[in-house]
């Protein structure tokens, strides 16, 4: 992956991926509001693909995120809970696997920031909210102690 960063005048900036470009313009959106609806970009696709490729339909999607972010600077996020609202066709035990699938597993800018930052999320499914204030294993390099686990010599 690779993207190129040209500064167009005052606080404007070009983007160019492989794919396409676009403009950055501070202040009016900042690049950590741009990494933030990157984050939630990155889900969102994964809820609107995962239940397509299972033959189920997706509709009304809003994911909501809120970062609180340490001080002082670099003020990377210390906390990031996230709000899934949408409908489907599937059952709410479906709705929950797809939105922790993509939290866990496949949304890499999620799991970017994981050990660094405490995420938290809630689903409303179909109008009734089935996950309030789930809490993921994340934030500030968290170890889980496994203790001893056998394993091949390196």
């Amino acid at each position: 992956m690779k993207v190129s960063i040209t500064h167009q005048d005052g606080m404007k900036f070009e983007a160019k991926t492989s794919k396409s470009s676009f403009i950055i313009d501070c202040p009016v959106i900042s690049p950590i509001e741009y990494f933030l609806a990157g984050i939630i970009t990155c889900s969102a696709t994964d809820i609107i693909l995962m239940p397509k490729n299972q033959g189920k339909t997706v509709t009304d999607l809003v994911v909501d995120g809120e970062a609180v972010r340490a001080q002082p600077h670099p003020a990377k996020f210390d906390t990031l809970h996230l709000t899934f609202s949408f409908n489907s066709d599937a059952d709410d035990t479906t709705a929950a696997r797809w939105v922790m699938a993509s939290l866990e597993t496949y949304c890499s800018t999620i799991n970017t920031i994981r050990d660094t930052t405490a995420i938290s999320y809630s689903i409303t499914h179909n109008g009734n909210l089935i996950r309030d204030n789930e809490q993921m294993i994340s934030g500030d390099g968290t170890k889980i102690d496994m203790g001893e686990i056998e394993s091949c010599p390196s």
